[in-house]
């Protein structure tokens, strides 16, 4: 099963709507949700703080960004390969 992992931080309300799309979704596309806030975590802060919530996918070895800000369908339908 797919993990997605999502960078946030504790009360953003963008970071909550992205939540909530994604448990949504998750009856949809079945994948595993990975939540990090990035509060208090100095070099998570530096490479997310501006554009957090930030959706990755692990792929080719790595985590890659799906989306940020708002859920991307497009891309996310990409990444598991329904479009």
């Amino acid at each position: 099963m797919p993990t997605l992992r999502v960078y946030v931080r504790s009360g953003c309300h963008l970071c909550d709507d992205m939540l909530q799309t994604l448990n949504e979704l998750q009856q949809e596309y079945s994948f595993e949700l990975e939540v990090i806030d990035i509060l208090g975590n100095s070099r998570l802060e530096a490479e997310y703080g501006q554009l957090i919530p930030v959706l990755c996918g692990w792929g080719n070895g790595n985590w890659k960004e799906i989306c940020h800000y708002f859920i991307d369908l497009v891309a996310l339908k990409q990444y598991f390969g329904t479009t």
